[in-house]
């Protein structure tokens, strides 16, 4: 069950350091909590994505910790993080990394049937809920070269659902983008975080789409200078049924 006393999501004291000496991200320190839409931002070679990749537990940093609700996951094998990364955090990218062979909804699928918790139809139709809930019901049996840049990368967020993920994690997702689209993508953030809960944290360059997260973390040299709330803002009431983190 879901304890919502412990972050959701913890970094302590977090270094990655390459063998040959280079410092990615240097003592990084983060608590995400419930509800949370965070913009991670720096100038380029900053370790924006390098930090990012950490607290997807897509990277091990070489000290430190990244606790997901409390878990510590240092000591988790390989195959335990790819188990925990498929049924808690969703993945968008700047590439939507979509299957050219695959329409939309087999797409949005992939990641449902891997985790094997559902039946074909009952899979089915969660896709299909995600891609209407995204405006993306008549893309279903498109090809991903059938889609403009921004249905892709709408089909790409809904993909990052599709196992009802608490943590959202994006990387540069509105870098390929024009201003529009980049806006929508960001409103489609901003409302999985303010009305279902989950927690999204977003690398960008973009320093206005970054004024609409509620929390702003701004690196510098793989530091951590500025972490910031919006004024005013405030983390919105967990719901009846958040998306939870079960221990096992």
């Amino acid at each position: 069950m879901s304890n919502p006393a412990l972050a959701l999501l913890e970094a302590q004291h977090i270094t990655r350091r390459l063998p040959e000496g280079v410092t990615l991200v240097q003592d990084a320190s983060l608590k995400v909590e419930r509800g949370e839409f965070i913009a991670i931002t720096g100038p380029s070679g900053s370790g924006k994505s390098s930090l990012l990749y950490l607290l997807g537990l897509l990277d091990r940093p070489t000290e430190g910790r990244v606790l997901l609700e409390g878990r510590d996951t240092a000591s988790l094998s390989a195959t335990e993080l790819a188990s925990l990364r498929l049924k808690h955090l969703g993945f968008v990218f700047q590439f939507h990394f979509l299957l050219p062979e695959f329409s939309t909804l087999d797409n949005v699928l992939i990641p449902i049937r891997r985790l094997g918790r559902l039946k074909d139809a009952a899979a089915r139709a969660q896709a299909m809920k995600l891609l209407e809930a995204l405006g993306m019901a008549e893309a279903a049996a498109k090809l991903p070269e059938q889609l403009s840049g921004g249905m892709r990368q709408r089909a790409a967020i809904a993909r990052a659902l599709a196992n009802d993920p608490a943590i959202i994690l994006a990387d540069e997702p509105t870098g390929n983008l024009d201003t529009r689209n980049a806006a929508a993508v960001f409103d489609i953030f901003a409302r999985l975080a303010n009305e279902e809960g989950r927690a999204i944290l977003v690398v960008t360059h973009d320093a206005e789409l970054a004024k609409r997260a509620n929390r702003r973390v701004h690196l510098v040299d793989g530091r951590i200078v500025s972490d910031t709330r919006v004024a005013g803002s405030e983390n919105p009431p967990a719901p009846a049924n958040p998306p939870a983190l079960p221990q096992s």
